[in-house]
């Protein structure tokens, strides 16, 4: 699997593992109608589906999902609830995201 193929799934599992996380927190928390938290378990299930499309061994896999969900839940936040990262949320991310990307797409004896 090409290493743009595998972050695209990525970034695709991230929507689905946030996106429906959101729904499912607004249903509880912010009295949206039942069928919002119906909608993020379907998107959650998927979000499952979509991480067993990558080849990488299931550990490494969300080991790294982890790092790059880090960015995308700060991005979410920005661009939905208008939350602005500071500097330190941007380091700690990088960080995280270079950490991911070392698990998951180094070469392996």
């Amino acid at each position: 699997m090409t290493w743009i193929k595998s972050f695209l799934l990525f970034i695709l599992a991230g929507i689905c593992e946030i996106g429906g996380g959101y729904l499912i927190w607004q249903w509880l928390k912010n009295d949206k109608p039942f069928w919002w938290g119906i909608a993020g378990g379907i998107v959650l299930v998927l979000y499952g589906v979509v991480a067993t499309w990558q080849t990488a061994d299931f550990g490494r896999v969300y080991a790294a999902y982890g790092g790059i969900f880090i960015i995308m839940a700060l991005i979410w936040a920005w661009n939905v609830d208008g939350f602005k990262p500071d500097k330190w949320d941007v380091i700690g991310a990088l960080i995280a995201v270079i950490g991911a990307c070392i698990i998951i797409y180094m070469p392996r004896k």
